[in-house]
């Protein structure tokens, strides 16, 4: 094998870096090619060793809108694609029930009902 052709295998067998991938479930879904992903993890105590939950919000880019708010969705890390997108839907994993909580509903068809309640 002469050395042009050693080089093109080896830059094409080259693997490219594994980007980072999380699961998550879909929190928010209203703005236009973006959700908001709330990713759980465990961590450890430095010093008591205690276990605790931690969790973290990112927001993906989401092309074809598909997601509904409680799908289980896997995100990888992309470029950036503005100021808050760095992350990128690759599959739904499961689809939630769909079901809207009943407080968001109440809000959207009257705001001020919350408050008449709280005055009588």
């Amino acid at each position: 094998m002469t050395q042009n052709a050693e080089k093109a295998l080896t830059s094409q067998a080259a693997p490219t870096a594994r980007r980072q991938q999380k699961v998550g479930n879909v929190v928010s879904n209203k703005m236009h090619k973006t959700i908001v992903v709330s990713v759980v993890s465990l961590k450890q105590h430095p010093i008591y060793k205690r276990r605790y939950k931690q969790t973290k919000r990112f927001h993906a880019h989401d092309e074809e809108n598909t997601c509904q708010i409680g799908d289980t969705v896997r995100i990888e890390e992309c470029r950036p694609l503005s100021k808050l997108k760095r992350w990128r839907l690759v599959e739904v994993i499961k689809r939630g029930s769909g079901i809207v909580p009943v407080a968001e509903v109440l809000a959207k068809a009257d705001p001020n009902l919350d408050r008449a309640k709280s005055a009588e």
